[in-house]
């Protein structure tokens, strides 16, 4: 890829959200292992390699996943804020997207480095699979939804692992959209 390639790629790389995804589109195995791949040449502080991922593939884990989202919400949602389509559609992305992968964090056992350090690790690793989902076509969106914060017990989390939320992969037909971002110059101070 030319380097002019990669900036576009930045440059037009965009949340898709699942109201924009095609249900029931398949999403191949090794098209997720060839995004997972990009996630592991992130840069990475002592080489602590702090990503970990869980993918919701079959119909069935994403089933799972969307049973135990919709339940969180009704477990944790208070009375007045309760209803059965909130609830119905907590769990709904889940089934929408051709596959979910859980985002999670090892947290250096030893300390070596700060903590942050291993966070941002974390979302290089995302941002690479979503450079990488961009270039091939596939729709993809980084959410953080308490219920997945809070998902250690569901997911069965290790010691020092920590959930910083769930990365949805779909094909979808959502027109490009142009980029927005403000200038360079109220962003920078050059000393």
């Amino acid at each position: 890829m030319l380097p002019t390639d990669l900036i576009e790629l930045i440059r037009n790389r965009r949340s898709v959200y699942p109201k924009s995804y095609v249900p029931d589109a398949v999403i191949e195995r090794e098209t997720l292992e060839a995004l997972l791949e990009s996630a592991r040449w992130a840069p990475t502080h002592r080489r602590t390699e702090p990503w970990r991922f869980q993918v919701f593939h079959s119909e069935q884990s994403r089933r799972a996943l969307s049973t135990y989202m919709s339940d969180f919400f009704e477990k944790n949602t208070a009375p007045e804020l309760f209803s059965e389509e909130k609830k119905q559609k907590a769990g709904e992305s889940p089934l929408r997207a051709g596959a979910v992968i859980a985002i999670v964090m090892q947290r250096d056992p030893d300390m070596r480095i700060p903590e942050f350090e291993e966070i941002a690790s974390v979302a290089m690793a995302v941002q690479n699979m979503w450079l990488h989902c961009s270039a091939i076509g596939l729709g993809a969106y980084w959410s953080t939804p308490k219920a997945m914060l809070e998902a250690n017990d569901f997911l069965s989390l290790d010691a020092g692992q920590q959930c910083l939320g769930i990365f949805y992969v779909s094909h979808h037909d959502m027109p490009p959209v142009p980029g927005i971002r403000e200038p360079l110059d109220n962003k920078v101070r050059w000393l």
